[in-house]
């Protein structure tokens, strides 16, 4: 992308946030439910009907549809998000304070996937029609194939439940404590990204340009790692920058598992207990996270191929 185009693409990113934040606020809004009532609940109050009446006064909850949204919005631009039914928090420091706990398990995860799927899917590439390629493609298939619920629930099944290495709650403090989620997240991505460098690599090896340099008696390694690698990782950028901005959005199922203190599990106890201004919230947080990742992704583009350079053709 090139700077020129910086502020169209911030402009685009502002008429999305508004998008979605005027779908979240209406889907919430006419969900079955009192929020009021969520409220009071979530303390173990039982108000009489006038307490009830008076709160939804006090929160603006009886004006209509498009006072309250944009009352609501104009708080957001402000910073304040309102204030959590269940947490009896502000929104905004709750997911704050969740966001760290993701963050370090998104990192991990993506880590662990790029140690693995790098190494298998060059091996897979170079040693094409042989009996390792066939192996890493076999292991690959299932990586994408078996959901990350099971995956999850077998490996503490085995490594916290049968062996007793690994603790069965992971409360994101501690190595010991996030590789189990971690493993779960990367497995599902191994898969996949595999199959990906390995079909980069093999487009790239059918290039003019390797036929060239074998003819000049350069090393196959040489060649592999100077030349090859260089042009075929570029199009894996882009899907880390998704990758890791689903990370980030909080992977539930997972964290559900293991409890894991993230954006996720938040995520589904807001929903759970009807927190409509937690779920709002989060949408946005979430959606902002992932526009910003996905923007500096389509800036680095520029310094990591200089033919996308202004200027260059």
């Amino acid at each position: 992308m090139r700077k020129r185009d910086l502020p169209k693409r911030l402009l685009q990113m502002a008429v999305v946030l508004f998008g979605i934040s005027f779908i979240t606020f209406c889907l919430t809004y006419l969900a079955p439910g009192d929020p009021v009532q969520a409220m009071y609940a979530a303390s173990g109050t039982i108000p009489s009907e006038e307490i009830l009446e008076q709160t939804r006064e006090n929160l603006g909850l009886n004006e209509p549809f498009l006072t309250q949204y944009f009352n609501w919005l104009t708080a957001c631009l402000h910073g304040d998000f309102g204030t959590s039914y269940a947490y009896s928090r502000p929104v905004a420091e709750l997911i704050l304070s969740r966001l760290w706990p993701t963050l370090k398990l998104a990192l991990m995860s993506l880590a662990l996937m790029m140690i693995v799927a790098l190494p298998l899917g060059i091996l897979s590439a170079v040693r094409k029609g042989k009996v390792s390629d066939f192996i890493v493609r076999i292991f690959s298939f299932l990586g994408v194939s078996l959901p990350n619920f099971w995956v999850g629930l077998m490996l503490l099944y085995v490594f916290a439940v049968c062996l007793g290495l690994l603790p069965v709650v992971s409360d994101g403090q501690g190595f010991g404590k996030i590789i189990l989620p971690a493993v779960t997240l990367a497995f599902a991505m191994v898969g996949k990204y595999t199959r990906q460098v390995r079909t980069a690599v093999l487009e790239e090896l059918g290039q003019d340009y390797v036929t060239g340099a074998r003819c000049r008696g350069i090393r196959e390694s040489t060649i592999l790692w100077r030349h090859v690698m260089p042009n075929a990782v570029l199009p894996l950028i882009t899907m880390l920058g998704l990758s890791f901005g689903s990370l980030l959005g909080g992977t539930a199922v997972v964290e559900v598992i293991f409890s894991y203190p993230g954006l996720g599990n938040l995520a589904v106890d807001a929903i759970r207990s009807m927190d409509y201004s937690l779920i709002q919230g989060y949408v946005l947080w979430i959606a902002l996270i992932y526009m910003v990742i996905n923007l500096l992704v389509d800036l680095s583009y520029r310094y990591l191929d200089p033919r996308l350079k202004e200027g260059n053709r």
